[in-house]
């Protein structure tokens, strides 16, 4: 009898750690520190600075009218002709 719980418990041990393996991010949202997929994880646009042609995620560049540039001083600097 106690063989039979013995291994029981070890069964059930392999699938929790089996289905704590397969969720993304490798356990539980809230063990990842609350991370979900969503509107904050979605891919970003990828834009071309107008001086350069270097692509950097819209986030992180600086506009200036309908231009677009990688950094601040690209965008100093102006538009490439």
């Amino acid at each position: 009898m106690r063989n039979l719980l013995i291994f029981i418990l070890v069964l059930v041990v392999i699938w929790w750690v089996r289905r704590a393996l397969s969720k993304p991010g490798g356990g539980d949202a809230r063990s990842a520190g609350g991370r979900r997929a969503g509107p904050k994880n979605a891919p970003e646009p990828m834009l071309a600075c107008d001086q350069c042609g270097v692509h950097v995620p819209e986030s992180e560049g600086v506009r200036d009218g309908d231009a677009f540039f990688c950094c601040e001083e690209h965008r100093r600097l102006g538009v490439r002709r």
